[in-house]
């Protein structure tokens, strides 16, 4: 038995929608399970659970063998102490899955310097809680994500789409290196069977290290419209770029802010060994790029 905790979000519901199609047994956890039901209708066990109430976390977690952590809050509504929500919500989680019985916990987190921003901070927090139960825990640390709902690509996406020439602070210019939603998934899948990968922190990005700029023209060639001019603005700080960002996309300016904080330094792999253990083949960021697009305007 496998469990997905965060089935309701973009990475959590394309992850167990995969699992199932691969045969696999998958439970997953909703606060409000009616939002799981196309998962159910395809086989998945849906349970009840609330990562902030611990009762209702045991039950959910008996019999599995396997348990990803894919649930965060990111400030979204303007939260201020998302922080210490995340931090709880993944030590109950973590104390849950020990009590379960659970053998392996999986947990996707962000690339970066951890104090660059409240959202990569609340992100290694929450693995640091999880790895406080004692469970092996396999930690991905992974960059911008190429796909329609992550929001690092929507941000890009609407910023290119809707304005005819760019604004660019100057964290546009640091280096990043996304990696697309397919080879996000398969490093997820593959991470049970991979033993190796128990109680270690994996970075993965996609094959090539880019800027943030380029990414903008790698999107603008996705979409099949110019590249966007720039005009650099080097004062534009990152809770100004969070407002701009909230007024012309549709991504909430809660959470726009901590992930511009995040852009604020580079967001590269320094460190291949983890996914050296890993029988991936990464996509070029054309090939993401052009796929994420596609799953966007479809």
């Amino acid at each position: 038995m496998i469990v997905v905790s965060g089935a309701t979000g973009y990475i959590g519901g394309l992850l167990a929608d995969s699992l199932l199609d691969a045969g696999e047994q998958v439970r997953v956890l909703a606060r409000t399970p009616s939002k799981a039901s196309d998962l159910e209708r395809k086989g998945a066990e849906v349970a009840k659970a609330d990562m902030l109430e611990p009762e209702t976390l045991v039950p959910a977690l008996e019999g599995a063998s396997i348990a990803y952590y894919l649930v965060h809050s990111m400030g979204r509504g303007g939260d201020a102490d998302f922080e210490q929500r995340d931090r709880d919500a993944a030590a109950n989680f973590g104390e849950a899955a020990r009590e379960a019985g659970v053998e392996r916990l999986v947990y996707l987190g962000g690339l970066g310097d951890e104090n660059a921003s409240k959202h990569l901070r609340s992100r290694h927090h929450t693995a640091e809680a999880l790895q406080e139960s004692g469970l092996p825990v396999t930690y991905f640390r992974a960059a911008a994500v190429l796909g329609a709902g992550s929001e690092s690509f929507r941000t890009v996406y609407y910023l290119v789409k809707r304005l005819p020439f760019m604004l660019a602070p100057s964290w546009t210019h640091n280096r990043t290196q996304p990696i697309a939603i397919a080879d996000v998934l398969a490093y997820l899948r593959a991470a049970p069977a991979v033993g190796e990968s128990a109680g270690r922190t994996i970075e993965i990005g996609g094959p090539e290290v880019t800027t943030y700029a380029g990414m903008m023209d790698s999107m603008a060639d996705a979409i099949g419209v110019r590249r966007r001019p720039r005009l650099s603005v080097p004062v534009l700080t990152p809770t100004l770029s969070s407002h701009w960002i909230g007024l012309v996309t549709p991504v909430d300016a809660g959470v726009a802010k901590p992930l511009v904080e995040g852009l604020t330094t580079d967001t590269v792999v320094e460190d291949e060994s983890g996914m050296a253990l890993f029988d991936v083949e990464r996509t070029p960021v054309t090939e993401a790029m052009r796929a994420a697009v596609s799953e966007a305007e479809g």
